[in-house]
This record gives C-alpha cells, sequence and structure tokens, in this order.
C-alpha cells in the first residue's frame, strides 16, 4: 500500500480564493477554460498547436507523478447533486468502507454528490480517498474527505488517470458524466484496451431501463455480443460489491499486501 498522504482541510464555501493541496494544487481554478474550446473549434496555426501539445504532454507527466504512489485504486462514478441524506449517497458512503478496508484506495472526481460521499466512506474507515477534478466555467470545492487531488485542464486527461490506477470501477446513479465513464469503461475493457476489470452497477431501480436496453435491443440488433452485456455486475449488495471487487484484484490481477514502493528524493518525489 502506498504511504499516507497529508490531508487536505475541509474548504470555506464562503471563502474568495479557491482551495489548495498540500502540494499547492488549485481546486476548480477556471483560468484557461476559453482554450479548452478553441482546442475543440479544429485546426490552429502549427505553433500554436505545438504548444499545446506540449501542454498536454506535461499534464500527462504531472498526473503520472502525483499519482504514482496512491496505491491500487478502485474509481467510483456517480452524480454531484445527491445531498447527504439520499439512499445513493449513503450506498456509495457504505461501498466505498468496504472497498477501503479491503486496502484499496477510493478515487473519484473529488467533488460532492456520490464522489463525497465516496471519499467519506474511505475517511470513515481509515482509507485513502484521492480526488481527481476538472477546470470547469464554475469554480467548484474539494469535497472535505479527500487526502489528495490534483486538478485537470483537459478532460481525455483525466479519464486516462481515472482508469489507469484502477482495478476496479463503481458507478452509481448519475447524468451524462456517469454515463460516458460507465460505456467509456466497458468499451476499453471489450476492446481489449484494459483488462477483465470488475464495473459494477449499484442503485439498481435507477439503471433497470438501461440494463433493459442493452438486453432487450443491443444484443438482438447484434451491435454488441452476448458476452459484453455479462462483463457489467449488477448489484445493491456493499458487501457483494466489496467482495467481487477484492477477489478480482487478488485472483485475476495477483495484487498482495506489500511495502509502500519508495519515493525517490532525485526525482523531486515526495
Amino acid at each position: 500500500m502506498a504511504e499516507s498522504l497529508h490531508t487536505v482541510k475541509p474548504a470555506d464555501p464562503s471563502a474568495a480564493a479557491p482551495a489548495t493541496s498540500p502540494n499547492g494544487e488549485i481546486w476548480g481554478h477556471t483560468a484557461g477554460s476559453d482554450e479548452q474550446i478553441r482546442f475543440l473549434h479544429g485546426p490552429e496555426g502549427r505553433t500554436t498547436e505545438f504548444f499545446r501539445l506540449l501542454r498536454i504532454m506535461a499534464e500527462f507527466i504531472r498526473g503520472f507523478r502525483k499519482l504514482h504512489f496512491v496505491g491500487p485504486c478502485v474509481t467510483v462514478f456517480g452524480s454531484a447533486r445527491f445531498e447527504e441524506d439520499h439512499r445513493y449517497y449513503q450506498l456509495a458512503r457504505e461501498v466505498s468502507g468496504r472497498m477501503a478496508r479491503h486496502g484499496f484506495t477510493i478515487m473519484t472526481g473529488g467533488g460532492p454528490g456520490v464522489m463525497e460521499a465516496a471519499n467519506r466512506g474511505a475517511r470513515d474507515v481509515g482509507g485513502r480517498s484521492i480526488g481527481c477534478n476538472i477546470i470547469l466555467p464554475v469554480e467548484q470545492q474539494p469535497n472535505p474527505y479527500l487526502d489528495d487531488f490534483i486538478t485537470f485542464r483537459y478532460f481525455f486527461v483525466r479519464k486516462v488517470m481515472l482508469v489507469k490506477y484502477s482495478y476496479a470501477f463503481v458507478a452509481l446513479p448519475g447524468g451524462f458524466g456517469t454515463m460516458d465513464e460507465i460505456f467509456e469503461t466497458a468499451t476499453l475493457v471489450q476492446t481489449g484496451k484494459i483488462h477483465d476489470f470488475p464495473l459494477v452497477l449499484m442503485g439498481l431501480d435507477y439503471w433497470q431501463p438501461l440494463i433493459d436496453f442493452v438486453r432487450s435491443r443491443m444484443i438482438p440488433e447484434k451491435t454488441i455480443n452476448p458476452e459484453d452485456a455479462t462483463r457489467i455486475i449488477l448489484t445493491d449488495d456493499p458487501e457483494e460489491a466489496a467482495h467481487c471487487v477484492r477477489q478480482c484484484g487478488i485472483d485475476r490481477f495477483g495484487l498482495s499486501y506489500t511495502p509502500p514502493v519508495r519515493k525517490r528524493w532525485f526525482l523531486g518525489e515526495r
């Protein structure tokens, strides 16, 4: 397991300045959002595109270095809109706590709702929780249950980080972003880009119409193979979900409880 990270103090919502991580990372900083809009509007000058490429490369390197020591992760997806008293918030908190007890670091987008609940569940049992933020036009604040976080400019870089360090994925009810994350992960497994990492859907009353569509339309129309639908694990039992994640991690991928990776001072790692 990785070494413990420093704790981020809960943010004061009334504060004017954005929150920062222990390493000075600014959360939800909106500067440069226009640059992403230009990026998606088509080709620009060669010099502009070259320097953009360098920024993208630098963002990947920063993410790799920041997350290298977080240990085996489980990424939890879900809506930012659920309050503490919502059943999906409580479900995310419970399942994340159970997975953290097995030694997994809980990784989320670091915001409120399901993300906060997952990070909170890890904190409840003394586990680690990490947030991968994205710059948005509306400034965000980190939830108060993060041990550390990193902010990305580009969505596709953030998506790589959420997948690269995780051995399982748990999705609770959410909107377009959650759907995107579920199907992108399923596609990566389907196409062999990542191994058969568990993809668990929880909150089955919410997902049932989607599950029915997959089974009754996509499979009969042969847009997916029947075995593709079986890649998604369906349960509302936190213990079953956590047990599946643990067994897959140990039996399928050979994870074990080992000393943390040593940081190298001459590489600027701290």
